[in-house]
């Protein structure tokens, strides 16, 4: 048994006191889950973890439920420990098993095991595989993979099982913010953002000191609880209201793909079209093996840029010039004019700002691989000279080749020249 030194509490904050007791309340009581997100140091963590003993012991006896942290090192640190101190104040008894990662929590007739497990990458989807669970509490499971994460909602196979999530905020396209914290109320899950003035504990000189730690992208993540992209996009200029359409031209009198070609990295075509001077990414083909879990060949790449491409006069193809076997499938074929592309990744980037700052390319909205990849491509600004980071790129490659390779052509022609200045 761990005992740690007691915990003091003050007044619990409206929101805090809902968290606690949600589970109960008749308003909420039929929610599956509830998410928490917001500002650091807003008071959810603790809340939520005493909240989820609280209602397994209301509702189970007997059973399992996990504890999920990105690292189980962490999930001890950061909840456990001290869950166990304030349990134990309460009347519950825990014996702590340190080195299996799990402990057995005791009240009065009652007992239910608790273990832990850690998110951190990919493969620990496989380490909650098989476990039956009566619920599962994910404490900053925006750190985590999404395989993770499913993997352990999938083993809440009791009856009146339910699901804890909470964190702080990641990018605005991040996976947990796209499909459960937009999505909460056609899930029927309970949402609830907090922010430091939530957290009765913090005193306002500590208040306003976080307040002044942090500034851009990182003071509304922090401190505001805002989804937000960090400092640092490569493409600063690019504007959803400017670059992104609902509705397509009627005609194009030009059309062009382009494509970044990946084995084990994903692969991105675009298909663009020329109305009125102006590019339009038409439509878009991502493929991530990662997530997929299944490669593909030449061939069926091949087979999905002739869906894209759905029978249009195709210009040219423009891929990746380190794309060796791709170029040479899609060259067998016989079908498409095929092109290496460009691949000056600095002058390039310098080339797209131009298109982007002149609206010589724009975006549909349904190209969202894209769109989520402006907000996260960034400078690496631990890398000397100009470098960026080689990731949420494959996209913005494919783009980057499109207006290296296409508009920006010294076609005899004026074909596909730029038509604004350039600033050297």
């Amino acid at each position: 048994m761990v005992r740690t030194l007691a915990t003091k509490f003050k007044k619990f904050s409206p929101k805090q006191k809902l968290v606690l007791t949600w589970w109960n309340k008749p308003k909420y009581k039929n929610y599956d889950a509830i998410i928490c997100d917001g500002a650091v140091r807003s008071g959810k963590t603790l809340c939520m973890s005493l909240s989820f003993v609280f209602w397994a012991f209301s509702q189970f006896n007997n059973q399992f439920f996990a504890i999920c942290g990105k690292t189980i090192s962490s999930i001890k640190r950061n909840v456990i420990f001290s869950l166990i101190d304030i349990l134990i104040s309460m009347g519950f008894y825990c014996e702590n098993k340190l080195s299996a990662n799990y402990m057995d929590v005791y009240f009065k007739n009652r007992k239910n095991r608790f273990y832990f497990f850690g998110g951190r990458d990919e493969k620990s989807a496989s380490s909650i595989q098989g476990i039956t669970l009566a619920g599962v509490m994910l404490d900053e499971v925006a750190l985590m993979p999404r395989s993770f994460v499913e993997q352990a909602i999938a083993r809440c196979s009791i009856d009146k099982s339910k699901f804890w999530f909470n964190c702080n905020p990641e990018h605005p396209f991040h996976w947990f913010y796209k499909e459960y914290i937009k999505k909460a109320e056609e899930k029927n899950f309970l949402y609830l953002h907090f922010t430091m003035a939530d957290n009765p504990s913090l005193s306002t000189s500590v208040r306003k000191r976080y307040q002044t730690l942090y500034t851009g992208a990182f003071y509304d993540r922090f401190v505001k609880g805002v989804w937000t992209a960090t400092c640092g996009q490569v493409y600063p200029m690019f504007s959803l209201k400017q670059h992104v359409i609902k509705v397509l031209p009627d005609y194009f009198d030009k059309y062009v793909v382009s494509g970044d070609y990946g084995i084990i990295n994903p692969t991105s075509f675009g298909l663009w079209g020329r109305s009125d001077g102006v590019w339009y990414r038409i439509k878009e083909y991502y493929y991530d093996s990662k997530i997929n879990g299944v490669h593909k060949t030449d061939e069926e790449y091949y087979c999905e840029l002739k869906k894209l491409t759905f029978g249009l006069p195709i210009q040219m193809v423009v891929i990746d010039p380190s794309a060796s076997s791709f170029i040479e499938c899609v060259r067998r074929h016989g079908e498409f004019n095929v092109v290496r592309a460009k691949n000056d990744v600095v002058s390039g980037i310098n080339l797209v700002s131009e298109a982007l700052k002149s609206n010589m390319i724009l975006f549909h909205e349904s190209c969202e691989n894209i769109i989520r990849e402006f907000f996260l491509y960034s400078w690496n600004e631990k890398e000397f000279g100009d470098c960026v980071k080689k990731e949420h790129d494959h996209a913005m490659d494919d783009m980057r080749y499109f207006v290296t390779t296409v508009i920006n052509a010294k076609q005899n022609d004026g074909f596909f020249a730029l038509s604004t200045k350039r600033n050297d």
